[in-house]
């Protein structure tokens, strides 16, 4: 069998510079490092086989580097392109699970309020847009979008034509006056507010699903002026316009709550 001979190798100034800077560098990549020290035994024109005994590695090794400085000189010492590990997702399916973020959980038939990336990695495979999928994967895709469907921001129209009037009677109650007349020493008003987290309150304006760089927007109608305010307490019986929910006897008389 014919025996392949070695690949000579030419060495510029400028060529022999940078490789003996490669090869005895403190900053080099160990394997940069042998590669150059490969090409510069090859241009003082020893054999593969005498230079994988000096540098510590095969001969194919030695044969392979030599070769490709020989065809595309120092840059062929870099790496080759690699395609890397084949995409779990295609190019389809990050749309697909934003668009699906970009709903309502209740347009969708989802018992939700709004999206978390558990929920949605979990509507996404039930839904067939992906055999598998993470909540880190559904977050990170997210991110690019600048996209937080678990983020709301609620806000309230007064809508009520007679707020003004409901909301004076009982703000002149916080202002100790009842029809006018400023409270006695011997008057009480009492505010009591229960579970102020659960406050019943319709949805006057459809939700507004969320959007790049922007939350979910909730708009709440306008509650009762007040949850719980305790009318004025007296010994005299209880204004008419009061109605008394609770009533008990105390020690400066009759207590009156208004029931909502």
């Amino acid at each position: 069998m014919p025996v392949a001979t070695a690949c000579p190798i030419a060495l510029a100034a400028s060529e022999r510079y940078r490789l003996t800077k490669m090869a005895w560098g403190h900053k080099t990549e160990f394997r940069l490092r042998l590669r150059a020290q490969i090409v510069l035994h090859a241009a003082r024109g020893l054999a593969n086989a005498r230079i994988a005994e000096r540098v510590g590695v095969h001969v194919d090794t030695v044969r392979r580097w030599r070769g490709r400085f020989a065809e595309k000189r120092l840059p062929g010492l870099a790496d080759r392109k690699r395609t890397g590990r084949p995409p779990s997702f295609t190019a389809l399916q990050n749309p697909q699970v934003v668009a699906l973020a970009c709903q309502l959980p209740a347009e969708t038939g989802v018992p939700l309020s709004r999206w978390s990336c558990p929920e949605l990695a979990r509507e996404a495979v039930e839904r067939g847009i992906a055999p598998f999928l993470s909540a880190s994967t559904v977050r990170r895709w997210l991110t690019r979008d600048a996209l937080k469907p678990w983020q709301h921001r609620s806000w309230i129209f007064i809508t009520d034509p007679g707020f003004r009037a409901k909301a004076e009677r009982v703000l002149d109650l916080y202002a100790r006056t009842w029809n006018g007349t400023r409270l006695g020493a011997d008057e009480y008003v009492i505010s009591a507010v229960e579970k102020t987290s659960i406050q019943a309150r319709c949805r006057c304006h459809p939700t507004l699903a969320p959007g790049q760089a922007r939350a979910m927007r909730v708009n709440n109608g306008a509650p009762s002026p007040t949850a719980g305010t305790l009318g004025r307490a007296r010994g005299a019986p209880i204004p008419s316009a009061i109605d008394p929910g609770r009533a008990e006897q105390t020690g400066a008389g009759v207590t009156g709550g208004w029931r909502h």
